[in-house]
């Protein structure tokens, strides 16, 4: 996949077609598709968590929850809970993509990330040199982020019961004044933009397990993002009405969450979406497809056509938006559908992550 010029119209796509069927369902016991991100993941949450926990905050969907405080203050709060296997790979470390997995999360509500709790699942025999690597990441990720940990827990489980060490990481920020950004935002006409490469974390991980088969210069992209929301929110926050980070489940399933939040279509350009050569080719000898692949350094965010390249320019002056690039636009055809005008000149249905492909890589 490469970038066509941004001044290159997109051509007008009917989005109409079938969608690819659902994998056999998994309701008795739970499976690695059940976090992946996609479709497996939607469902548990849906049939479990919010049949059990609903509210409107919870079932916005979106990546962290909008609380209005009495005094009329907007707060973005979420969580995450990170597994990623092995500890350390090229990038990045399980520290450093907690503090910047939750720091994102807050931060795709349009809000500046403030302070972090962060507990801690230890297993007996762990050394104690390797937690105090994974802190310091931790807090060299805090300080770029310009956060403050807070808060926190520290529990120890028998060997054999934690795989090293679990993080989970809660986030609190303030929305700023006149920003309304929500998953259900995007709107016909709109603007889709990627912040940089996909496919990068998710592969940096395989690499790290030895399981590529081949040595390579790819790394994590994991990042905190809050800098380049404060960016391309400064140049016209009013005209972006959509930003997440597709982490688990990649571009293609966040852009289906959002086609489904806001009950629009999508259609992308494929060699308009940015791809890493080596992350091209692993995925090609391994069969991976990269719209699914986890980022944790890039994000999505969908703008109003007048300033797309407003925004555009202000991502591409921070250093986590140098190779940003307009990939798409939102659709009123074919509510909650997502289309990509492939490179050979046809179109195909881009459909949310089934089950799972690469487990524990966050």
């Amino acid at each position: 996949m490469t970038m066509k010029p941004e001044n290159q119209s997109l051509q007008s796509v009917n989005i109409e077609g079938p969608v690819c069927p659902t994998p056999l369902p998994h309701n008795d016991r739970i499976v690695l598709g059940h976090g992946s991100g996609g479709r497996m993941s939607h469902d548990l949450i849906a049939r479990t968590f919010f049949a059990a926990f609903s509210n409107p905050a919870l079932t916005a969907r979106d990546d962290a929850a909008r609380l209005l405080t009495s005094s009329g203050e907007q707060l973005a709060i979420s969580t995450d809970s990170h597994v990623v296997s092995p500890l350390f790979f090229p990038g990045g470390d399980i520290g450093r993509l907690a503090v910047c997995g939750t720091v994102n999360d807050v931060a795709m509500l349009g809000a500046e990330p403030l302070w972090l709790t962060a507990g801690f699942i230890l297993e007996e025999g762990l050394e104690i040199e390797t937690l105090q690597r994974v802190v310091a990441s931790m807090q060299a990720a805090a300080q770029e982020a310009g956060v403050q940990i807070v808060a926190g827990d520290t529990k120890v489980v028998q060997k054999g019961k934690a795989d090293g060490l679990f993080i989970t990481t809660t986030g609190i920020g303030v929305i700023r004044p006149g920003v309304n950004i929500s998953g259900a935002g995007a709107r016909p006409g709109d603007v889709v933009i990627i912040s940089g490469p996909i496919g990068d974390h998710g592969i940096a991980v395989l690499q790290a397990r030895g399981e590529l088969g081949f040595d390579s210069d790819i790394c994590s992209d994991t990042a905190p993002l809050n800098g380049l929301v404060s960016a391309l929110l400064s140049a016209n926050a009013a005209a972006v009405h959509v930003l997440r980070d597709p982490t688990r489940g990649g571009l293609a399933t966040t852009l289906n969450e959002i086609a489904r939040q806001s009950q629009v279509g999508i259609l992308l350009e494929e060699d308009r979406i940015p791809v890493r050569p080596a992350v091209a080719a692993a995925c090609e000898m391994l069969g991976f497809d990269p719209l699914y692949v986890a980022n944790e350094g890039k994000l999505v965010a969908i703008v109003a056509p007048h300033a797309a390249q407003d925004v555009l320019d202000a991502m591409r002056s921070h250093a986590y938006g140098t190779e940003a690039a307009i990939i798409g636009r939102v659709e009123a055809g074919a509510p909650g559908q997502v289309l990509m005008k492939t490179a050979i000149g046809g179109t195909r249905v881009v459909d949310m992550l089934a089950g799972e492909m690469l487990p524990r890589i966050c």
